[in-house]
């Protein structure tokens, strides 16, 4: 029986064992309560941490997506009076060509013209020169017929 009543606990050693282990439940339990808000607090610093890192990057990334805007329209505007000054440049570059070729155009008619304007006058030469030298042919050939007419005159009074 001794043996048996080793294996035996008495009811103040059981009711104590029972509070022992209550006790050591229920600081068990604080221990997981304590756990569980320190992890829970742990989480919520790191959510916040998260967050914070969120909007830092939400930030520069619409801090760069600004910048490549402002560089776009920037190239876009460079692009734009670019080509505005080209275009100008062909501008100027097609009023010249035509001033250019009226001004041509103009000095090609007042050559014409001039060149006209000397071939009349040489015609009009011309035709004074042949004018006089008909009128010439003219009185010489009158005076070479009253010449024969004379002679013949002449002639026919001396013959007769």
């Amino acid at each position: 029986m001794d043996i048996v009543y080793k294996d035996m606990v008495t009811k103040a050693h059981q009711e104590i064992a029972v509070q022992q282990i209550m006790a050591h439940l229920d600081s068990i339990r604080k221990d997981m309560v304590i756990l569980e808000k320190s992890e829970f607090a742990n989480l919520r610093s790191e959510n916040t941490k998260m967050k914070r890192e969120l909007e830092q990057l939400q930030n520069r990334l619409k801090e760069e997506s600004q910048k490549v805007r402002a560089e776009t329209k920037l190239d876009i505007n460079l692009e734009n009076s670019r080509i505005s000054d080209m275009f100008t440049e062909q501008e100027k570059k097609l009023m010249e060509a035509s001033t250019e070729f009226h001004q041509k155009k103009a000095d090609l008619e007042h050559d014409n013209m001039e060149i006209s304007k000397k071939m009349d006058l040489q015609v009009a030469s011309l035709k004074t020169v042949l004018e006089s030298l008909k009128l010439e042919t003219i009185r010489y050939l009158a005076a070479t017929v009253f010449s024969c007419l004379a002679i013949a005159l002449g002639v026919y009074r001396l013959w007769r």
